[in-house]
């Protein structure tokens, strides 16, 4: 058997050969794409529901049907095989419906979010490649189609502009249309599509540790194994039924959520709100056995449920980056943690998993092909158990290259292809099994609610404004997001700085997305260096939490 792709896209970096084949033992890849595996998943669970919302209900032969004809329709189009296009959706059906379509059509989404701007989307559709873009017409409070519109003004080869949901006007295209067609005739369109199992499935973005984030290739047979491994390492079932109220787009979801679910016959709640009604009302009526949620969701849960407005009949797990404890103590529901990375490595607690291990660790990797390698941040040396280092990866569902990226590769991957994630991370051996506690990063972003922002590019942004000589991004702790962003600011000669009201108008101007300003704006009058002249943003973070916990002393007094 081949280990390579049928036609190779400038840019990629794919996996060794010699790497396929070794992790293709008995339980590893399988050489199947992403398409086929949502079909062999659908053929077996025909009449299981596969989407629930509060809208309805559709079974895995309705989605499957649904998707055949929505693929076969974008071909119709004009779009082919390896084309990109990018993705600016919410959580509701039918961003999952727009997925599935894409990968049964071999076309190849770019991952990003409902909330990018001019700047992210402008960016990543021309550096992507990006030949149609996929929004909603049915957005409350922003014009996606007029957003769309201008964007083709300013992104060469930007074509199509397709509408997932709402009424299509003004030159774009409503997928529910692409849904009348002959299904005999989609599906014999369809059989002409090559799959192929080791080319792209998608284009996930990185926060990335420069002003721009980084494309990652995500190939079909590992994205695959990564999900169903998920699945297997977790114990979930087709009987279960996942709410991760977190970005479909976003590689947690997709990898850790609503992936592994519609690839083997379980159900995927979908919801576009996530305030404590919408989640109240969608716990009670949907019954989700799964949740997965950044810390400020599950926080909006532990209220909801301590005042009897949650049930919590039938919650078996929920899973974040770090609430297991909160929720096993204070909400009478397991919980787990979780560390991913976009790039590949999972890691999980699971049921048997001691409390030691749930609320101290991140668990262990989910496939007996991980290698997992804890480095020297100085001297590249392996640490000892026990000691901090740099969590360096290498599997069958880490990549071996971001997109396009020759400069960045050079020193995000070790000679012998494991890469370095600059995240600093703990080994604890528990029962001579290895599980890993995470200890801070390396790169310079903020982890806010499990979005990385990454610091430069806002530092970038923020600089344009003219009020500002010199500025620096930090993370700030914060007990509902994990870290909020602080911005420490040298005002320019004769210049007011701007409040955070006020920089916020100026960078949504600019189209950054808002997720990424600053929610805090520290005046100082010149930022600290080290002794080799270098910024020392280790003094600002501790400056900003001891400025955070007097502020707390000062407030309980």
């Amino acid at each position: 058997m081949p280990y390579s792709p049928h036609i190779l896209i400038p840019g990629v970096v794919y996996p060794p050969a010699e790497s396929l084949r070794r992790w293709s033992a008995p339980g590893g890849l399988r050489p199947q794409t992403l398409a086929e595996g949502f079909r062999e998943a659908a053929a077996l669970h025909a009449d299981r529901p596969a989407i629930l919302s509060l809208e309805g209900a559709m079974s895995y032969a309705e989605l499957d049907a649904a998707t055949d004809l929505i693929a076969a329709g974008l071909l119709d189009l004009g779009l082919r095989p390896l084309d990109r296009v990018i993705f600016q959706l919410t959580n509701a059906p039918e961003t999952l419906l727009a997925f599935l379509a894409c990968w049964k059509a071999a076309i190849i989404p770019i991952c990003a979010l409902a909330l990018h701007r001019e700047a992210e989307i402008g960016y990543l559709a021309a550096f992507g490649g990006a030949r149609a873009h996929f929004i909603e017409s049915d957005a409350p409070k922003f014009d996606f189609a007029g957003f769309a519109r201008a964007m083709q003004g300013t992104v060469p080869g930007l074509e199509l502009i397709v509408s997932t949901r709402g009424a299509a006007a003004g030159g774009v295209v409503d997928m529910a249309s692409l849904q009348r067609g002959d299904l005999a005739a989609a599906r014999a369109r369809l059989s002409a599509v090559v799959q192929d199992p080791w080319q792209v499935a998608a284009f996930q973005l990185s926060g990335g540790t420069t002003d721009v984030p980084k494309i990652i290739p995500r190939m079909n047979a590992e994205y695959l194994y990564n999900m169903r491994q998920v699945m297997a390492f977790k114990g979930w079932t087709a009987e279960d039924r996942i709410f991760v109220p977190m970005p479909f787009a976003h590689n947690l979801n997709m990898g850790c959520g609503w992936g592994p679910f519609l690839m083997s016959g379980g159900a995927v709640i979908a919801t576009t709100g996530v305030d404590a009604a919408a989640i109240r009302t969608l716990h009670n009526r949907l019954k989700p056995t799964v949740v997965g949620a950044a810390k400020p969701i599950v926080m909006r849960m532990k209220d909801e449920i301590a005042a009897g407005r949650i049930t919590t009949e039938g919650l078996r797990e929920i899973f974040s980056t770090d609430a297991a404890e909160v929720v096993t103590r204070s909400m009478g529901v397991p919980g787990h943690h979780l560390f991913g990375m976009t790039e590949g490595v999972i890691m999980f607690t699971r049921d048997g998993d001691s409390e030691q291990i749930r609320f101290e660790t991140c668990g262990c990797p989910i496939s007996e092909f991980d290698e997992v390698r804890l480095l020297d941040p100085g001297t590249g040396t392996e640490v000892r158990d026990g000691e901090i280092g740099e969590l360096a990866v290498r599997g069958p569902y880490t990549i071996r290259g971001y997109y396009n990226a020759p400069d960045r590769n050079a020193v995000a991957f070790t000679r012998d292809g494991f890469y370095r994630s600059g995240d600093l991370m703990r080994c604890h051996r528990i029962g001579g099994v290895g599980y890993y506690s995470f200890e801070g990063r390396i790169k310079d972003v903020v982890d806010r609610a499990g979005e990385k922002v990454n610091c430069e590019e806002v530092e970038r942004a923020v600089m344009a404004h003219p009020a500002f000589s010199d500025v620096a991004v930090v993370g700030m702790p914060s007990p509902t997001h994990g870290e909020k962003i602080c911005l420490f600011a040298v005002a320019g000669a004769g210049q007011t700085l701007p409040d955070v009201a006020g920089l916020g108008a100026f960078l949504k101007a600019r189209g950054l997305a808002v997720f990424k300003w600053p929610e805090r704006i520290e005046p100082i009058d010149a930022l600290p260096l080290t002794k080799v002249g270098k910024l020392d943003k280790a003094v600002l973070r501790r400056r900003i939490a001891d400025i955070l916990n007097a502020e707390e002393h000062a407030a309980a007094v």
